[in-house]
């Protein structure tokens, strides 16, 4: 019996140490890619202001300079204040940041079980 105990410690203390290494890589690979990610969101910023300039001087063909900024302002200025409210009523839809469903479900198997043990009394 005292070697089955030790055979289980030592195969538990196996799983976890190679858990660890496993949790280790994988922190790794995501620490890569997530500033692989970023760089790239910058890159894509640095787009996003060149397309604007981009569109400033076409626009510029047409109208003048004052007018194209103008217009290319009050173009990005509506999306920002579009995205805004969206993002507040997604915020204000997640909060509380309370998992109710998984309360809900333990809530639940604590009453099954409380119940179990009332009936096993009876």
């Amino acid at each position: 019996m005292s070697q089955a105990a030790a055979q289980v410690s030592t195969l538990v203390r196996d799983e976890l140490a190679l858990a660890k290494l496993e949790l280790a890589e994988k922190g790794k690979r995501a620490g890569i890619g997530g500033g692989l990610f970023g760089g790239a969101a910058v890159l894509g910023l640095y787009g996003l202001g060149l397309l604007l300039a981009l569109a400033v001087v076409l626009l510029d063909l047409v109208w003048p300079l004052w007018l194209a900024l103008l217009v290319v302002l009050v173009v990005v200025l509506t999306a920002a204040g579009v995205a805004a409210l969206v993002g507040k009523q997604k915020l204000k839809a997640a909060v509380p940041p309370v998992p109710s469903d998984a309360v809900a479900s333990a809530q639940a198997d604590v009453q099954t079980v409380k119940n179990a043990v009332r009936e096993g009394r009876s």
